[in-house]
């Protein structure tokens, strides 16, 4: 394409700004359609591998089965049947890298005159590993307070600022049902699951303590879950591992039912990132109709432009210009409309993304990749309908031209 055509090319388009201004509009509201739909959907992605990467890989959880006694079906967990020993065994696994046996409960925390209800965790020194907590301040329980049945405390954000508020905790008293605990550390913060719920409200406090001097045991190490975590990419291995050693275990032959039950925690949390994937490429697949609707509207505008400059491209022809020249002229005029109403769609589109994180508290993630996308296919759609008006003009018997009025 010859470069000394642009000048003419900006001239034509200038003659009749109205009818650029049209022109261009499809592709602005395609192109900042497209760059505010992707970028919905890119945060959408990232808030999903946000709460993946806080809950950590590969993790899966063992929970006291739901035997069914006297005829009667009971929850999952309602009946103790998972021990300390059944967390030593399953450690040693070769798929399986740690576990953290859990005792758990509700309780009431006080500190002076504020108090909080919570979910209190009594495991061990492998519960941060196992299930992916890191420290904002402080230290974590450790295998000396699990022994010595210490009461200490380690306590999630939400905890730590209702009842401390920005005040650090660290070194302070605080009362779990009535009981003193020293307050160890605090836990990193990791917001909201998919499901709602804040990971953040919760106190660990050392196995032992949480099974002699808080809940309580139904029998010497008795837990209610464990949290496992498996070598890396061998989950589906390291739960079926785990299956087949509890049930050697607890003594459960044949059709005996399991009186346990494995699950895995990563397994919504990456149907819900799935779902989070196939949503982009519908929002930009549906952004992109706007996208085809604006390459027509060019088209449309183009054939009116070629059929009011018949007798200007006769001229041309007659004076020198050859079929490629006219081609190459209009197809110039239909990328600078493009190229522009790009430029402004996209700008748009950032725009867009900006006004609805700031307005409706949305995540959203405005990628260079998303930009140049639109950019190009918007350029695309426009060369490719503008290429028909442009090769009619070219086409035209330059003695025919001539004479249209």
């Amino acid at each position: 394409m010859n470069p000394a055509l642009i000048p003419e090319a900006v001239r034509a388009l200038g003659a009749h700004p109205l009818r650029t201004l049209l022109a261009m509009l499809g592709m602005i509201i395609g192109v900042g359609a497209v760059v505010l739909m992707l970028a919905i959907g890119d945060g959408a992605r990232a808030k999903v591998q946000e709460t993946i990467d806080a809950l950590g890989s590969d993790l899966f959880v063992v929970v006291s089965g739901a035997p069914t006694l006297g005829g009667l079906r009971y929850a999952a967990g309602s009946v103790p049947t998972l021990d300390t020993d059944d967390a030593e065994s399953i450690a040693q696994l070769g798929s399986v890298l740690d576990t953290a046996p859990t005792h758990w409960g509700s309780a009431q925390l006080q500190f002076r005159g504020t108090n909080w209800p919570t979910s209190v965790y009594g495991s061990t020194a492998a519960f941060p590993l196992v299930r992916n907590w890191d420290l904002a301040a402080g230290e974590s329980i450790d295998d000396a307070d699990v022994r010595a049945a210490r009461r200490k405390v380690v306590l999630g954000a939400t905890v730590a600022t209702e009842l401390f508020g920005a005040n650090s905790p660290i070194g302070e008293t605080v009362r779990i049902n009535g009981q003193p605990f020293e307050v160890q550390g605090v836990f990193r913060a990791k917001g909201q699951s998919l499901s709602g719920r804040d990971q953040d409200d919760l106190v660990f406090i050392p196995l032992t303590t949480a099974q002699r001097q808080l809940f309580g045991s139904p029998f010497p190490g008795a837990v209610r879950f464990i949290s496992a975590k498996a070598q890396p990419g061998r989950l589906a291995e390291a739960m079926k591992d785990v299956g087949a050693l509890l049930r050697q275990r607890h003594r459960l032959s044949g059709e005996m039912e399991d009186d346990f039950s494995v699950r895995d925690l990563t397994a919504r949390n990456e149907a819900a990132a799935e779902s989070a994937r196939a949503m982009r490429l519908l929002l930009g697949a549906i952004a992109s109709v706007s996208l085809l609707v604006g390459g027509i509207g060019i088209m449309n505008i183009m054939l009116v432009s070629v059929t009011e400059r018949t007798r200007e491209i006769g001229i041309r022809m007659a004076v020198g210009a050859r079929r490629r020249d006219i081609l190459g002229q209009f197809l110039l005029e239909t990328l600078l409309i493009c190229l522009i109403g790009g430029a402004l769609g996209a700008a748009a589109g950032i725009g867009g993304a900006w006004l609805a994180a700031t307005l409706f508290d949305m995540t959203v993630v405005v990628s260079a990749t998303a930009v140049i996308v639109a950019f190009v296919f918007a350029a695309s759609v426009g060369v490719f309908f503008g290429y028909y008006p442009a090769r009619k003009a070219a086409a035209l018997p330059p003695a025919e031209a001539l004479r249209a009025v």
